[in-house]
């Protein structure tokens, strides 16, 4: 099954899954009800926000993709199927918009706070760190260090921290990270786990340097 994101006609394979608690709130909203608008926003604002700020230079930008993301549900809901999860449609919308912001901030100068000097071009470590055990594969870090892993995000590259924010901020299951971001499912593992093994050393350096 295929969906399309309503401002570039792009399809994009998601899996098929039963009917979620957002149905009857999209129901509605295509019948014109306002406040079921309202309670999707309510729902998913605060993520789409984070997830936004997690891709672009600054806040003013993220709050903008974040508008121009919800400008495209309204315009778009009526092509939305409703037989896979509103959620990953949403964030595959946000992520468009915020990749063409990267996108204009570049060509018009602006500099990329995000970029990592211990990569290299492709995204690859050229200093690798040690590896995580084998529960890294368990959800990223207890919960009293998730605000911090949440200021370590914009250290890592693009496409890592887009994995990363999606299975172990948002809690997306790998198929629909995969249907989002439009990757192989053993993409979408080995950047999941670069991304964890690189917040993991950042987290250890502060750790030994305390």
């Amino acid at each position: 099954m295929t969906l399309t994101d309503p401002g570039t006609s792009e399809k994009f394979a998601v899996a098929s899954s039963p009917v979620d608690d957002d149905a009857a709130l999209v129901e509605r909203l295509r019948a014109g009800h306002e406040d079921a608008f309202v309670e999707l926003v309510q729902k998913y604002q605060p993520r789409l926000l984070r997830l936004a700020e997690t891709t672009v230079a600054s806040q003013a930008v993220a709050q903008e993709v974040t508008q121009d993301t919800w400008l495209a549900v309204v315009r778009g809901v009526d092509r939305f199927e409703g037989r896979s999860s509103f959620k990953t449609w949403l964030f595959h919308i946000l992520l468009n918009r915020a990749r063409s912001a990267v996108r204009r901030e570049r060509r018009a100068g602006v500099p990329d706070d995000t970029v990592d000097e211990r990569f290299v071009k492709d995204g690859h470590w050229a200093n690798p760190p040690e590896p995580w055990a084998e529960r890294a594969e368990d959800r990223l870090v207890a919960a009293q260090l998730a605000a911090r892993v949440q200021e370590l995000l914009p250290q890592l590259p693009e496409a890592q921290r887009e994995v990363v924010v999606l299975r172990d901020v948002e809690g997306l299951a790998a198929d629909d990270v995969t249907a989002v971001l439009g990757i192989s499912d053993g993409n979408q593992r080995v950047l999941l786990h670069r991304g964890r093994a690189r917040l993991r050393h950042l987290l250890a350096q502060e750790v030994i340097g305390s």
